[in-house]
């Protein structure tokens, strides 16, 4: 088996165990959250925000990691992001990530019904986690490509 073959299937492997991962971490999310929205007063439930629990930031860094691997292998051309494909990953990455902003700051404003707004929210701040970091490293190789024809 080639290095190319291996890689790629690092890469695909990757890319789905982190969406697997986003999906349950964003609902167990979204469980934390809604207990925290039916009772405002109970500091504690408050602080137990998943995120902001040793479980959650290990899932954070988990997600963030993974990230990271897509997109240092799709900047060395062993990916599952072709050259061709990185506009669009691009495009739909910062969508994604202004997606889980603005839920965020429409279930802070807002308290969108029980379960729909926590779900949305808890799913799509997870996915940003997860494309963040390949977003990051891609939108840097765009720029240096970009830089170095000038």
């Amino acid at each position: 088996m080639a290095k190319n073959d291996i890689l790629l299937k690092v890469g695909t492997y990757a890319f789905i165990i982190g969406i697997i991962i986003a999906l349950l971490v964003g609902i167990v999310h979204a469980s934390t959250m809604e207990a925290a929205i039916d009772d405002p007063d109970d500091a504690e439930k408050q602080e137990n925000i998943f995120f902001k629990t040793e479980n959650g930031g290990m899932a954070a860094w988990a997600l963030a990691v993974i990230g990271g691997i897509i997109g240092i292998l799709a900047v060395i051309g062993r990916g599952t992001i072709t050259a061709k494909e990185t506009p669009g990953f691009l495009l739909a990455g910062i969508g994604l990530l202004v997606m889980g902003s603005v839920f965020g700051w429409i279930q802070l404003q807002y308290q969108m019904t029980p379960w729909i707004g926590s779900l949305l929210v808890g799913i799509s701040v997870s996915l940003s986690i997860f494309v963040a970091p390949a977003v990051g490293i891609l939108a840097i190789k765009a720029i240096w490509d970009m830089g170095k024809d000038v």
